[in-house]
């Protein structure tokens, strides 16, 4: 029996989920989004591009070699669909692209050299955190129709949560990363203040003093001499 066009909706969105599963890939997640944007939303070609540290957009992800190539002509001109959906936040469409504005005339050009008649560019957006774009591209001309326009946002929402959520853990495991390390790094130089103070006979404050002045002036971290005093291979 054929499926209908929710069931195959609900389908897409449960296999969008089953790719956000720990240590998932984000290259995958966002292959899978543009290939059910070309298999749903009658799409000719569809790609995703994510902005970096420095906010600048790189392609991700790509249906074809064709949508790649207007992708970076846009990121090359700095101006298109892509590019202005990112910046403002809002869902870009171009129904006829060569009525686009003189101001894309790369863009304009590149993508009607290429086949391509009409975009929608959709921002990936939570909140005021927008971290790149799904861009729909068309042979024919138009507006993509109300449905799948809210499609798009829902998939473009979904891999959006996905990937800060990602982003979420990572920064957090780096967290408690670099916590762990300053709690190690404490006990090492905890137990170096003792060596130095037995030693030396001096209190344990004077101790740290010592080990921190000799830190500093060899400039070596406090628990890089702290390991060397506990394994013997440095006195004070």
């Amino acid at each position: 029996m054929t499926a209908t066009r929710e069931q195959q909706l609900v389908r897409a969105f449960a296999v969008l989920a089953d790719t956000m599963v720990d240590d998932y890939d984000v290259v995958d997640l966002l292959q899978t989004l543009v290939d059910t944007c070309n298999e749903l939303l009658g799409t000719t070609a569809s790609g995703v591009l994510l902005a970096d540290d420095n906010d600048e957009l790189d392609v991700i992800a790509s249906t074809s070699e064709a949508s790649r190539l207007v992708e970076v002509m846009q990121l090359s001109a700095s101006a298109g669909p892509c590019i202005e959906s990112f910046q403002t936040g809002r869902v870009v469409s171009v129904p006829d692209i060569i009525r686009a504005p003189d101001e894309w005339s790369k863009f304009r050009a590149k993508a009607l050299d290429l086949g391509f008649n009409a975009v929608d560019a959709v921002p990936m957006r939570l909140r005021d955190h927008t971290i790149g774009t799904l861009n729909l591209l068309r042979a024919e001309t138009g507006d993509l129709p109300e449905d799948d326009l809210i499609a798009a946002r829902a998939f473009a929402d979904v891999a959006t949560i996905g990937i800060l959520h990602e982003r979420t853990l990572a920064e957090s495991s780096r967290v408690r990363q670099q916590l762990q390390t300053a709690l190690d790094s404490r006990v090492l130089i905890e137990q170096a203040k003792g060596v130095v103070a037995y030693t030396r006979r001096i209190s344990v404050e004077e101790a740290f003093t010592v080990i921190r002045e000799y830190a500093r002036s060899h400039q070596a971290r406090l628990s890089v001499v702290a390991q060397a005093i506990i394994e013997r291979t440095l006195e004070l």
